[in-house]
């Protein structure tokens, strides 16, 4: 159950529905996007879909374009939720626990990806095509990725288990090239080894920014 629809439960009954029709109508242009694509699906299609006619579409959502942009967020929400509480930049103190969290996430991260293989589509090949406000949208999603992973790389040099001298920006954007480079390997190649690729990256990532003594 999305967190959308838990904060519904102090709402009346009328509320609720409304609450809960609003989440199906996301979810069922989603899945029209995702197998017709945003420019062959029309408001017919989504209406249809959930069995609703177009003014009930439109007491929720202006047009096509707007529920595309709540699409959005859902995506970029349910993948920020993977880096919270024991995951969060500065939850950790020590290279051996950073390389727990580092798994932890990957793993999460994964899970969302390949579970749901829409989301990388739509992130990655579908949403930048839609315009170009939409296009940067998704390019200034990926620069805030950049500046979350650089937090966990600047927490690690504060520490003291990542190198002091590290190049934080130009290192998070190295990081979020090999988790982009995955995804986009998970599309073309479905039944990929994450696991063994995900290690990889890790092997990458530590032994080119782990702390050494002496160094």
């Amino acid at each position: 159950m999305s967190a959308e629809i838990v904060e519904t439960e102090s709402l009346t009954r009328a509320e609720r529905k409304k609450a809960e029709l609003r989440r199906e109508i996301i979810d069922a242009a989603f899945a029209c996007f995702a197998e017709r694509g945003y420019h062959a699906t029309g408001i017919a299609d989504i209406a249809a879909r959930l069995g609703i006619g177009h003014g009930t579409f439109y007491r929720y959502f202006e047009n096509k374009r707007d529920i595309v942009e709540h699409v959005i967020d859902e995506l970029i929400a349910r993948i920020l939720g993977a880096l919270t509480n024991e995951n969060a930049p500065d939850a950790v103190s020590t290279l051996e626990d950073y390389r727990v969290q580092s798994a932890r996430i990957g793993e999460r991260l994964d899970q969302i990806f390949t579970e749901d293989p829409r989301i990388p589509r739509m992130l990655l090949v579908d949403a930048p095509g839609i315009d170009k406000e939409m296009a940067d949208r998704i390019l200034g999603f990926f620069e805030m990725a950049t500046t979350l992973t650089a937090a966990y790389l600047s927490h690690g040099v504060e520490r003291g288990y990542l190198a002091h001298d590290l190049d934080v920006e130009n290192t998070a954007r190295a990081i979020n090239g090999m988790i982009t480079g995955s995804v986009i390997a998970g599309l073309q190649t479905p039944d990929l080894n994450h696991g063994a690729l995900a290690e990889a990256i890790r092997r990458v990532m530590y032994d080119g920014i782990s702390a050494r003594k002496g160094g």
